[in-house]
């Protein structure tokens, strides 16, 4: 395949796991860019940063991601009109107009879509936080502890507030609030975890290279540009999530993700310390995922009973990318590794293993 064959597709595999996710109209938009990719505008401009890329360089830099929330940002902020006109919640539209209203909006609004492909999409999917409870759960049963709670690239930081929103599985039974205004349920398979675990957060922080602030509107609508415009249940939960988050406060420390690590992992006694993240490892480059672990590896071995050490991720499996993604729990002093789930990437869907 040339380089420009393999950027299409790109956008056209990206497109059928829109599809295949329930995101009809999202697939029609990358369709409708792959269909006129080329090196010259409107996305020759845009995607030149990756005409020499190699498959797996795409996949890990999302870039098909990229430009849809780009697009998307164009239509809630008001800047495309005629392209606001083609999206939901209007009726699904006629290919070619939709694909006339997306060049002409990436020709007139270059720049601002540029700053999307600039950096790597921030979803701060809070579902996620539905595959990672259990996890949290299985640590403070196992532990009787209160627990340390540190997020690596947490974005806005939404899945800091996991322990605030209410859980149902499909057993019917539930965890949390049952008046939390963020309330989580999916496609549960197995076992509820240990709902009867002492649960107390007693402190939480986070990190992200590029933290969003959802304080400010624009950075509030530009976390909402990454969710998939035909998913209104996601959109909505989003912004229950950040008008929870705004309540809360707290917004991550911009840091490299293994200078941060290194600095906050050790463990404490009279706490479990729980280092977590969903959908992020992939995204560094290997010298900084090396370190993370070898920093945590290192928090491991001093841990104790009495100051144990937790590692909670939901991340891909590298063997089977297109596959469930895994939640795994590495709980020290033992040292155990343990997968607990798989699930879908956005938390609609949990096979509850552990």
């Amino acid at each position: 395949m040339t380089d420009l064959a393999d950027l299409r597709a790109a956008f056209d595999n990206q497109a059928r796991f829109c599809r295949d996710s329930g995101s009809p109209f999202s697939a029609l938009v990358l369709e409708r860019v792959a269909a006129g990719t080329g090196r010259a505008p409107p996305y020759g401009p845009l995607l030149e940063s990756w005409f020499e890329a190699t498959p797996a360089d795409l996949l890990a830099d999302a870039v098909p991601l990229r430009l849809l929330g780009g697009f998307h940002y164009l239509v809630l902020s008001g800047r495309a009109r005629r392209l606001a006109r083609l999206y939901p919640p209007h009726s699904e539209p006629d290919p070619f107009a939709l694909g006339e209203a997306l060049a002409e909006a990436a020709i007139a609004h270059a720049e601002v879509i540029a700053g999307f492909m600039a950096s790597p999409p921030q979803t701060n999917e809070v579902a996620r936080s539905l595959c990672l409870v259990g996890g949290f759960l299985t640590v403070a049963k196992a532990t009787g502890l209160p627990l340390r709670c540190l997020e690596l690239g947490a974005s806005a930081g939404l899945n800091m507030n996991w322990d605030r929103y209410a859980y149902r599985f499909d057993d019917g039974a539930g965890w949390g609030d049952p008046a939390a205004s963020v309330r989580l349920a999916g496609a549960w398979e197995g076992a509820s975890p240990p709902r009867d675990a002492p649960v107390r957060v007693v402190e939480r922080a986070a990190c992200d290279q590029n933290p969003i602030d959802v304080t400010d509107a624009d950075s509030a609508l530009r976390l909402q540009a990454y969710v998939w415009a035909d998913q209104t249940l996601r959109l909505e939960r989003l912004r229950a999530a950040i008008a929870l988050k705004r309540e809360t406060g707290g917004v991550p420390d911009r840091a490299d993700a293994a200078d941060w690590t290194e600095a906050h992992a050790t463990p404490r006694p009279g706490v479990a310390t729980v280092i977590y993240h969903s959908v992020f490892l992939q995204y560094p480059p290997k010298a900084i995922r090396d370190r993370i672990r070898a920093a945590i590896a290192a928090a491991g071995a001093q841990a104790t009973t009495e100051a144990p050490l937790a590692w909670l991720s939901m991340e891909p499996n590298p063997q089977e990318v297109l596959g469930p993604f895994e939640v795994k729990l590495t709980l020290w002093p033992t040292g155990q590794t343990r997968r607990l789930a798989l699930v879908h990437p956005h938390g609609a869907k949990v096979r509850w293993l552990g």
